[in-house]
């Protein structure tokens, strides 16, 4: 580095030990008040902001609503609180701040800035007669009436600044606001004295400031924090301030950003003519608290304050730009208007980094609300949020054929990548130099893979096509078949689904049916007439099947036609087959082979981590069941696909995690065909009616899905399919340039989606699945079940295929269970763990 730290060998060892992941203590951190080489801090403190932050800097949305600009004190500094008599009234009216709060819905923002001052009740006859007019005791009461309406009627996120709380009111405001805060600004004493600029000020005390910051540690609020520079204070007495806060916050871990704010002389106020903090001075700062604080710790600057040198402000180590409004000004920094949404983006740009929307809440937090917000709040954020905890900041959802998939994302997939991170650059290095027998990424890796945002994953996604060139060429292969659900009636409980039906069913809507033998050989013989060459059965577990009911299904498909490949059962059902007949595994799975059966299906697999699991499918087979299942499977000669079900109460290390278990088990066996991505669709699941669970993948998080399991999967899994049901044809097509190779199924009929909501439709017949393919100028293949070469008879009655005749799904016979459901075969998986990976 440079020549000061040599002549500082105990400042370098701060810095070295830094970059090794260790903070400062206390005493170390003091040390750098004297250390004057802002450039080598800012080399440090870089480091520290991409290992937490990656190529990502982040901003709120937001509205600013000034509820009052009554305040007790009378900083030196401020514009903001102003006197009675300067005032139209003494309070905003809610109809006022609700008329804000809608314009800055429908402008997209996501955040309600409630900025106000503090206590005017305590000084000011005014308000105390405005607060009892309107029937409130105080602005604080007022201010959660405020935020109530705010949520309640545009869903916007109130995130509230009404400075210091006692315990009873922080505990109070948490029904109504995800996220709080209060500027320390600092905690010297000496700013509060005679002639300096908090003198006068009573809520400016630091004492009180940082016991309304532990408060709300032990209330778990996600809070805001931080200082104000160039307001008096020495640069050793910032350094205390940030190991106040530090210090409470290693008690609680609920502050989610530090704001380093320089300080604005503005006219009318008694610092008019104090010289304001030089970019230096910001920058030196910037780059302490980043290293006081860490890799993991938000760092934030505002724009408006700094216009003209932004990169040079992410070079010093901030990840985020606070609140920016398309609507409203600054009513704090007034002369300072926010910059253009596009204008920071491109700044930001600049500086090698993503610019994206984050909420009022951090991600960190919005991915554990149990812990970190009020019930209340919970099914708001849990719509709003993607599986790491960002907004979702376009309207798609799998399943949606009104919302087409999101331009940006489109277009990122064909983009070329200019600033890639180190990070994923070596990964993705790793895989494409590695033989395919030796690429194992490890749960780490593969998580920072599915973090990627802007030109990261443009290079994720470009790696994993480059793969998907190497091993499959330009063909596009796809299976005419007819999905035979043959039951909707199921005594398991799974939260995700919409399809069963039954006395134990957490949703009854619909019909139960159970079909009969000649409905299943009318539609196998159906289907061969148009051309299939598989039919593709799975059902609900009925509490009357048996392992026998399963044999019986493949006799009747059988002699309808003998020549139809039947892929058919999933791990659930063959564990739930077997168990009724006693028998293990190996044996019973020869017997439905003796019966006719082709291959098996890998779906049930849902998340394997039984974290997840305990969560949507608790009575369900576990993450080891369902591996042994397949292992067996793979042993008696089956071939069988993987799936994962994805995009609803789980989160990237539990993707990571299913992944890697696929790949150990195809490297055992060798048994799998294809991975298949399958999006969580939540319009009608009960988890997501009962608001607990968020809104399938975004668009991005999709692509990703298939992305990353061709890069973990090379090698091991040469075909990763892409569910035209669940993504639409327009999102397959982003798919067959993200590492996809294979279309899947035409299916004929298909209900399991239909019911949860999709509505992509039944059937795409082969003749589609040609357009789809040849408009990418790709070249499409018609293939068997274990991707063999399918008679030219075949393809020639797929490609002439009639209209389907009326399904009939036979209705359910009423029957008296003939075991008490308690003995019924399910697995239990009792203790809901943390999802959030902590």
């Amino acid at each position: 580095m440079s020549e000061q730290i040599e002549a500082q060998p105990t400042v370098q060892h701060i810095l070295d030990r830094a970059l090794q992941g260790h903070l400062p203590s206390d005493e170390e951190a003091l040390l750098l008040a004297d250390f004057t080489d802002t450039r080598a801090l800012a080399d440090v403190a870089q480091v520290l902001r991409d290992e937490g932050f990656n190529n990502v800097v982040t901003f709120s949305k937001k509205v600013f609503i000034p509820l009052t600009h009554l305040c007790r004190d009378v900083c030196h500094y401020c514009t903001f609180a102003q006197v009675p008599r300067k005032l139209k009234a003494p309070y905003m009216t809610i109809e006022e701040v609700l008329e804000v709060a809608r314009h800055g819905a429908r402008m997209g923002c996501k955040e309600a800035l409630f900025t106000l001052g503090e206590k005017p009740e305590l000084r000011y006859k005014a308000a105390r007669e405005a607060l009892a007019e309107m029937g409130y005791a105080s602005t604080t009461e007022y201010l959660l009436a405020a935020a109530e309406a705010v949520f309640k009627e545009t869903g916007l996120l109130p995130h509230l600044n009404p400075g210091n709380l006692s315990p009873e009111e922080l505990n109070t405001l948490r029904h109504a606001s995800p996220s709080m805060g209060i500027m320390l600004e600092s905690a010297s004493d000496r700013l509060t004295e005679k002639g300096m600029p908090h003198h006068g000020s009573p809520d400016k005390v630091p004492a009180v400031r940082l016991a309304t910051l532990n408060n709300a540690g032990i209330a778990r609020i996600p809070f805001t924090t931080g200082i104000l520079i160039g307001i008096g204070e020495t640069r050793a007495e910032r350094i205390e301030s940030l190991l106040a806060m530090r210090a409470i916050h290693r008690e609680h871990g609920h502050i989610q950003e530090i704001i380093v704010q320089n300080f604005r002389a503005k006219a009318e106020t008694k610092m008019v003519n104090a010289p304001e903090p030089d970019l230096n001075e910001l920058l030196w700062t910037i780059a302490v608290t980043r290293i006081v604080f860490g890799a993991h710790m938000s760092i934030q600057a505002p724009p408006n304050l700094s216009p003209g040198v932004l990169p040079q402000i992410v070079h010093a180590g901030i990840n985020d730009w606070g609140g920016v409004s398309p609507v409203t000004p600054d009513f704090v920094n007034p002369e300072a208007p926010w910059p253009h949404l596009e204008d920071l983006r491109r700044e930001t740009a600049a500086a090698g980094k993503y610019l994206t929307e984050r909420l009022t809440i951090y991600p960190g937090y919005a991915v554990d609300l149990e812990q970190w917000a009020h019930p209340d709040l919970h099914e708001r954020i849990l719509e709003m949020i993607d599986a790491e905890g960002f907004p979702r900041i376009d309207d798609w959802c799998p399943g949606d054929v009104d919302i087409a998939p999101p331009v940006e994302v489109m277009t990122a997939i064909m983009d070329a990548p200019k600033a890639v991170s180190g990070s994923v650059r070596n990964i993705l290095d790793n895989v494409l130099d590695a033989a395919p027998d030796h690429n194992l990424l490890d749960e780490a890796e593969i998580v920072r893979l599915f973090q990627a945002r802007g030109d990261d994953f443009t290079a994720v996604v470009q790696a994993a096509d480059q793969l998907r060139q190497q091993v499959n060429g330009d063909t596009v292969s796809y299976v005419v078949n007819r999905n035979i659900n043959y039951t909707n009636i199921c005594y398991f409980k799974c939260q995700f689904c919409a399809f069963s039906k039954g006395k134990l069913a957490e949703n009854l809507r619909g019909r139960p049916y159970d079909l009969s033998a000649e409905e299943i050989g009318r539609r196998v013989t159906e289907a061969w007439e148009r051309g299939a060459t598989e039919v593709c059965m799975q059902g609900g577990i009925h509490p009357e099947y048996t392992g026998d009911t399963y044999i019986d299904i493949l006799h009747t498909v059988k002699a309808a036609q003998p020549q139809m490949h039947i892929h058919a059962f999933s791990p659930l059902e063959v564990w739930q087959g077997a168990a009724t007949l006693d028998m293990d595994l190996v044996p019973y799975l020869e017997k439905l082979q003796a019966a006719g059966l082709g291959t098996l299906p890998g779906t049930a697999a849902e998340i394997l981590d039984d974290e997840v699991r305990a969560v949507i499918c608790a009575d369900k087979i576990n993450t080891q069941q369902w591996l042994e299942v397949m292992e067996a499977a793979h042993q008696v000669g089956f071939k069988t696909t993987a799936t994962i079900m994805y995009g609803h109460v789980e989160g990237y290390h539990h993707w990571a995690r299913h992944l890697l278990r696929v790949a150990a088990l195809q490297q055992k066996t060798g048994g799998f065909t294809e991975f298949v991505p399958l999006p969580f669709v939540h319009m009608e699941a009960p988890m997501y009616l009962k608001g607990k669970a968020r809104k399938g993948p975004t668009f991005r998080e999709a692509i990703l899905m298939h992305a990353v399991a061709r890069l973990v999967l090379h090698g091991l899994i040469n075909n990763i399919q892409t569910s035209w049901v669940k993504m639409g044809h327009e999102g397959v097509k982003a798919c067959l340039n993200a590492g996809c190779n294979d279309l899947g199924g035409t299916l004929m009929n298909e209900s399991i989606s239909r019911a949860a909501g999709t509505q992509h439709g039944q059937e795409t017949s082969s003749a589609q699945m040609r357009r789809i393919v040849g408009a990418m100028n790709r070249q499409p293949r018609q293939r068997s079940t274990v991707y063999g070469v399918v008679k030219p008879e075949r393809e020639r009655a797929g490609l002439n295929a009639a209209e389907l005749a009326d399904i009939v799904n036979t209705p359910a016979r009423k029957y008296e269970r003939k075991r008490p459901s308690a003995s019924l075969v399910r697995n239990n998986l009792i203790d809901a763990v943390n999802l959030s990976g902590g």
